[in-house]
């Protein structure tokens, strides 16, 4: 049964669900906070149980496989190919998004967009009280993260004041070296990330992208900015909820604006943006969009910071602004609790994409990892 069949009672007791999941009790902060639960993996054991008192189904296997509870990601340096499953909190988020019938899609699509805004605020301002210093350890024993803190400027997590804090941690800058650092022909990854990349907006759109209503000007909200990138290449950095959360730039330059375009606050993960026939949550979620000048070539690159389900917001480090001189690598901001995407779009001619990159997002339609910031987007030579 899917998403679209279930009576009405099953979309409020998925609301409910949600509402209890983002709910903190700052009085109990055991292994099992809210924290974990909401990052619990959607097809563990832990979880059945609560997706079966909100979803109707006879077997583990049947749901996995109906509700598509993961992603496929390659090692870059190893090329093992392994399966991610989505956080709890993702699974009731999409199926939020997916509920309803071609009536009533416009009256539910409202009232999820009202929903996920309320929760995000409300998880936002959670993570922000001091309280909430009590879910780092738990976040940090679900993902198993004791070894990648040595990695950050910070190492002792009892020394964040709050959630938000330690979920916006900042790495050491000689953690992640960037890729021919002094070959200004080289374009590199915007974070630590799972990442697809397309040579042109239409490879995107028939391999990845299958949500209604993806086109350039609305990604920007801008119709001459659609126009001097038409044609141009696609880079996808997903940012899972357990990644360092901050985003770096991809190339060297000034940047010549910052745009935020209001939106709401849908999940980003890519079952949600390979699901045909829904409404394309990079055009409808929150984002901001910076446009660099790139140096030497003088070529607009787009740089597309984009909110999802349970990110309370969006923000820039201090001197990031338009008119600044910014230099690959260098961090741009970060977001502040759940998983985030950033988009990166180059003007046709302007880079060619590593090969294995467009392979494994095209042909095997799976999100490569590894490497850090050495997976390298590159052109050969200036036009």
């Amino acid at each position: 049964m899917s998403g679209k069949d279930l009576p009405e009672d099953h979309l409020d007791a998925a609301v409910a669900t949600l509402d209890s999941l983002t709910t903190t009790n700052p009085e109990s902060h055991s292994k099992d906070t809210t924290s974990s639960q909401l990052q619990t993996p959607a097809d563990s054991k832990k979880s059945h149980s609560l997706f079966r008192s909100v979803f109707p189904y006879d077997s583990l296997q049947d749901f996995e496989a109906e509700w598509h509870l993961g992603n496929y990601i390659i090692d870059r340096q190893t090329g093992k190919k392994s399966f991610e499953p989505m956080p709890l909190y993702v699974r009731l988020g999409m199926h939020l998004l997916y509920y309803g019938t071609p009536e009533t899609t416009a009256l539910h699509w409202k009232r999820t967009q009202d929903l996920l805004k309320a929760q995000s605020l409300k998880m936002g301002k959670q993570y922000d009280d001091p309280k909430s210093k009590d879910h780092i350890k738990p976040f940090i024993d679900s993902f198993e993260l004791q070894e990648s803190l040595k990695e950050m400027k910070e190492p002792d997590f009892t020394k964040y004041r709050t959630f938000n804090a330690f979920f916006a941690r900042e790495i050491r800058d000689d953690a992640r070296p960037q890729a021919s650092p002094q070959d200004l022909a080289v374009v590199t990854s915007p974070a630590d990330c799972r990442l697809t990349a397309f040579p042109t907006v239409d490879l995107a759109t028939k391999y990845w992208i299958k949500g209604t209503g993806f086109t350039l000007p609305r990604l920007f909200a801008s119709d001459s900015l659609a126009q001097k990138m038409d044609g141009g290449s696609l880079v996808i950095a997903r940012l899972a909820p357990q990644d360092y959360h901050r985003w770096h730039a991809p190339v060297s330059g000034t940047v010549e604006s910052i745009t935020e375009v209001p939106g709401t606050y849908y999940t980003v993960n890519p079952q949600a943006i390979t699901q045909e026939g829904t409404l394309d949550v990079f055009c409808e979620n929150r984002r901001s969009v910076m446009v660099v000048r790139r140096s030497p070539t003088s070529s607009p690159v787009v740089i597309i910071a984009v909110g999802a389900m349970l990110v309370g917001s969006i923000k820039y480090n201090d001197g990031v602004k338009v008119g600044a001189e910014i230099k690959r690598g260098q961090c741009l901001g970060a977001f502040y609790y759940g998983g985030s995407t950033v988009i990166v779009v180059y003007p046709k001619g302007e880079i060619k994409l590593d090969e294995d990159l467009v392979k494994n997002s095209a042909e095997q339609q799976c999100w490569v990892a590894g490497g850090g910031w050495t997976c390298a987007v590159k052109k050969d030579k200036w036009r």
